[in-house]
């Protein structure tokens, strides 16, 4: 929006020509984001507490959660509308994949919306039915994923591109719809399972979000594109922006939710951010490499799978309980030491998929 108005009044002053940098833009909209959170982080605390908006943990989980129960929920929505925020007033809204973005962001938040309104509604913790979630969310990527193959302009746009291989392209012709369903649809339910202890989701979100500012940057420059033989997609840089505001919310965020939590995301954050990251992932054409840095999601979604098929296959569990970060509690470890040695191993991750970049 601000684009816009900077662009206007370049005739005037050529200071505001600054504006049309997308590097200084993401910083913007970081920064925005971030004071955003911190402004608008205590009234939706206080709000949330009045309104006696508590987390429902489960009589099933880890005893030491129990002291958790009424802890302000539904703090996603402070993230969602700092994201959106500051991505309208920073982004260059004649650009398509900033709009595809952002609704997906917001449908599926609006699907944990619903999710975590049934959860305090019938005061259980159970929310939504899992076909009524997987549902929406199937519905969502879906279309999102048809939409994006029809309006692809190049096709790079489609090609699955393999790490550390420069001539590696795929075409996938109409899997790319497939491909965008796991990736986004996977990727929502995997940072949603990992939201289970005091910020251990969002700071893995905020760091593979600046990564993927970084893939987006290269590829909508043609020569750094060129350079780093990656697929250029015009115009896709503009989702740096996005990636940024993810950045400044998240670490807003981080602020009330770092242990001991003042507010928890809910649904309707975790759903969203997940969401978030795997389209990004699909419009800068590095699923691969966002599998790879998104590792604690995958190995908290993947010890999900093993434990479920495991007791139904031979009724003998593998984890004393999953998603793993509850089977390490159980295990005896301090819930800040999980916490941190996960974010940790996403930094590792995160820095090995930044890597690619030129061990190509």
């Amino acid at each position: 929006m601000l684009v816009y108005l900077a662009d206007y009044l370049s005739q005037f002053h050529s200071g505001f020509n600054v504006l049309q940098y997308l590097t200084l833009r993401t910083i913007l909209g970081v920064l925005t984001a971030l004071m955003i959170s911190f402004l608008v982080g205590p009234w939706m605390i206080r709000h949330l507490s009045f309104r006696q908006i508590g987390q429902q943990v489960r009589d099933d989980g880890p005893e030491s959660h129990f002291s958790k129960a009424g802890t302000p929920t539904m703090g996603g929505a402070l993230i969602l509308v700092a994201i959106a925020v500051a991505t309208l007033l920073w982004a260059d809204l004649a650009n398509r994949y900033v709009w595809v973005v952002l609704l997906v962001t917001m449908a599926f938040g609006a699907i944990g919306w619903v999710d975590d309104y049934r959860k305090l509604v019938y005061g259980n913790s159970r929310g939504l039915s899992p076909r009524a979630k997987y549902s929406w969310q199937s519905l969502a990527a879906l279309a999102t994923g048809l939409i994006l193959f029809y309006s692809a302009q190049s096709p790079a746009e489609t090609e699955l591109i393999v790490p550390f291989f420069k001539e590696i392209a795929i075409a996938l012709g109409g899997w790319y719809v497939v491909v965008v369903y796991f990736v986004v649809v996977g990727s929502s339910n995997a940072v949603n399972l990992t939201d289970g202890l005091d910020g251990l989701a969002i700071l893995p979100t905020v760091l593979i979000a600046g990564a993927l500012a970084i893939f987006a940057y290269a590829a909508g420059h043609v020569y750094i594109a060129k350079y780093l033989s990656i697929p250029y997609i015009s115009d896709v840089g503009e989702v740096a922006v996005f990636c940024g505001a993810i950045v400044g919310a998240g670490l807003g965020f981080l602020w009330f939710n770092a242990y001991p939590a003042q507010v928890f995301m809910g649904d309707v954050g975790a759903l969203a951010l997940g969401a978030a990251l795997g389209i990004v992932a699909v419009l800068v054409r590095q699923e691969l490499v966002f599998f790879l840095m998104a590792g604690v999601f995958v190995m908290e979604t993947v010890s999900v799978i093993l434990q479920v098929a495991s007791f139904k296959l031979t009724g003998r569990r593998i984890f004393r309980m999953a998603p793993l970060h509850h089977h390490f509690e159980l295990k005896g470890w301090p819930e800040p030491r999980v916490i941190v040695r996960f974010w940790i191993i996403t930094v590792i991750l995160v820095l090995s998929g930044l890597a690619t970049l030129k061990i190509r």
